[in-house]
Parts: C-alpha cells; sequence; structure tokens
C-alpha cells in the first residue's frame, strides 16, 4: 500500500486554515492534509505583492521552502465597488491590521450608509498557489459576487462574511451552514478547481 500523498496548507490563521482542512480532506480521501501549526518554527513571510496571486504564491513558496511538502496558500479579498481599490488584497490591513472585524465592518456600513442596493456591489476574490519544493508554483482563482448588506447577520463564517449579502441565497455567507458555504464561496470554488488538479496530476 502506497503512502498518503500530502499536501500542507500555508495559512496561520486557524479560521481559515480549519474551513480549508475540511473542504480538502473531504475532496482528497487518502491524502494527509496537514497545516503549518504541524512545522514548528514555520515562518509567516511578509506579503509584499501587489495583486491576491503575488501573495499566494510567496505564501506557498516560503512553506514548501520550509517543509519540503506539497504546499496550498491563498490569498482573498473583499472589493466593494462604492469603495474601489480601499480593501482587495489588502483586506485585512482595512482600518489596521489589529482591528476587529466587528469594526471594520461597522466602518464599512457607515461610509456606505443610504446607499442604494444598485451600488452596494461586492465580490470576494480568491488566489491559492500550489507550489512544491523547487517547481514553479500553479494558480487558480475564483470569485463570488454578492452586495454589501443593510446590517451584519448570521454567526457563522469568519472576517467579513456577515455583511456579505448572498441574492440567489437571501441571507449573508455567514448565515449559511459551512457546507452551503462550501459549495458556493470564493473559496469553496477555487478548492474544488485545485481539488480537480490533484486527482489528475503527480502535483
Amino acid at each position: 500500500m502506497s503512502a498518503a500523498r500530502r499536501l500542507v496548507i500555508a495559512s496561520h490563521n486557524r479560521k481559515k486554515s480549519g474551513e480549508m482542512v475540511t473542504i480538502l480532506t473531504a475532496g482528497l480521501p487518502g491524502w494527509e492534509i496537514l497545516t503549518l501549526t504541524d512545522f514548528s518554527g514555520a515562518p509567516e513571510p511578509e506579503e509584499s505583492g501587489t495583486t491576491y496571486e503575488e501573495n499566494a504564491v510567496i505564501k506557498a513558496a516560503s512553506a514548501a521552502q520550509f517543509t519540503g511538502e506539497l504546499c496550498l496558500a491563498d490569498d482573498a479579498g473583499l472589493e466593494i465597488d462604492a469603495l474601489p481599490g480601499e480593501l482587495g488584497p489588502w483586506s485585512k490591513r482595512f482600518m489596521g491590521e489589529e482591528t476587529p472585524f466587528t469594526e471594520k465592518m461597522q466602518g464599512i456600513l457607515t461610509r456606505m450608509a443610504g446607499l442604494p442596493e444598485a451600488e452596494r456591489g461586492a465580490r470576494f476574490n480568491c488566489w491559492v498557489a500550489l507550489a512544491a519544493p523547487g517547481q514553479e508554483p500553479k494558480a487558480f482563482h475564483a470569485t463570488c459576487e454578492g452586495r454589501i448588506a443593510e446590517a451584519p447577520s448570521g454567526g457563522g463564517g469568519f472576517g467579513y462574511d456577515p455583511i456579505f449579502w448572498l441574492e440567489s441565497q437571501g441571507c449573508t455567507m455567514a448565515d449559511l451552514t459551512a457546507e452551503q458555504k462550501h459549495a458556493i464561496s470564493h473559496r469553496g470554488k477555487v478548492l474544488a478547481q485545485v481539488i480537480g488538479h490533484l486527482r489528475q496530476t503527480d502535483v
């Protein structure tokens, strides 16, 4: 019996890596899915890129070099039509990296107060990079369209999920069950691409 193939999720964000472990474990039976918490002293590289793809590649390549394993990293952000250029790849640094997301969301809602639905368009954008030691990283991409809600709702998910309204579901991302979210979210869709790729190739 051959040894299980291994994939390391290059993230220090426990909520995000937990979500990714769930999706990848279900989609890649027989694989051993690890995170950087399984490797003592794993570095946290500076996300110096100016795009999601660049940051995902930086994180995946750094983890692959440190662990010697096939590594996966993502970079995602919220893009709001009414606040062009303010979030995107810098979403977690919006209003300061240490500012709680409850305050970030309230800041967004305050600035968008009174805007009609037609002007509240938004999307989550996610890039994932796969990197193996000594090999060129591969990148994957997906988005999820929605709009900014009038108020936060829901206790699921993380980050900006409570203010991201999904017309198709009639609720926010945070109102969904984990299974519902994984089926339609930006991260769920891009990881489905990764799973399909890994099922068909050696890397």
